[in-house]
């Protein structure tokens, strides 16, 4: 694989925020970007809209990746268009917060499906084109509250923590086809899923950043495009924070 091949990216949950900045920074002529969204049609068009006027090219499809046939749906028609997969990049995720102690069954499995199970449908949707290729790379986004823990998201927690060991157990099993997956966890990101919080509690999650600022979509996305490249060919199985220095 070489930065000016003609490769084919899929990103999950492209449609806004950290999967819109990573589709936005692989776009480039020679990339062609295929991402899901859920319900979002509106912004995922943007998505593809931006990724146009950046030189790249995207296509957007609605895929539940909790659904395994929904999945090879999906990397199916990127298959059928280019003939080849070589870089997939789990960033779909949701939460559903609450303590344990009032935890709902359906909020624990939601966010398990939808953040572990959908990583794990994904990869086992492309590896078998990658092992034939002899080539790949496999980018899963996980959350610096994978490893630190936090109150009130335990569903959230062990998915993203889950994402981290499925991690290291694929690129134990596929590094001799030549094929790297590592973890991008990014700490606090200006995204949807901060913005709705009270000032307040935005100056107190800032005042455990060392750097002084949340993180931003492109922040997490250049660390994406890094494991993506050659450059990170004997990189694999490892966690790359980019949390600005919250958890160390």
């Amino acid at each position: 694989m070489t930065d000016d091949a003609k490769r084919t990216i899929l990103v999950t949950g492209g449609s806004r925020g950290i999967g819109r900045g990573i589709c936005k920074a692989f776009a480039r002529p020679e990339n062609r970007i295929y991402f899901n969204y859920s319900s979002a049609a509106g912004a995922a068009v943007e998505t593809e809209r931006l990724v146009a006027e950046a030189g790249g090219s995207a296509t957007s499809l609605q895929v539940n990746v909790a659904d395994e046939k929904d999945v090879a749906e999906f990397v199916g028609r990127a298959l059928d268009q280019t003939g080849r997969i070589d870089v997939l990049v789990n960033n779909a995720g949701i939460t559903r917060d609450g303590l344990i102690v009032r935890m709902k069954s359906a909020d624990w499995d939601d966010v398990l499906d939808i953040n572990l199970k959908g990583t794990f449908n994904c990869i086992k949707a492309v590896t078998k084109t990658m092992m034939k290729q002899r080539s790949g790379r496999i980018v899963n986004v996980s959350s610096v509250v994978g490893m630190s823990g936090n109150p009130g998201q335990a569903n959230y927690v062990a998915s993203k923590a889950g994402i981290i060991g499925l991690t290291k157990g694929v690129a134990k099993e596929l590094a001799s086809r030549g094929i790297t997956a590592n973890v991008v966890a990014p700490g606090y990101v200006d995204t949807d899923m901060t913005t709705g919080l009270a000032d307040k509690a935005k100056e107190m999650m800032i005042s455990q950043i060392p750097l002084g600022r949340v993180g931003t979509p492109e922040d997490i996305a250049a660390a994406v495009v890094f494991l993506a490249s050659d450059e990170a060919a004997y990189i694999t199985g490892q966690v790359i924070q980019v949390n600005g220095g919250m958890y160390m």
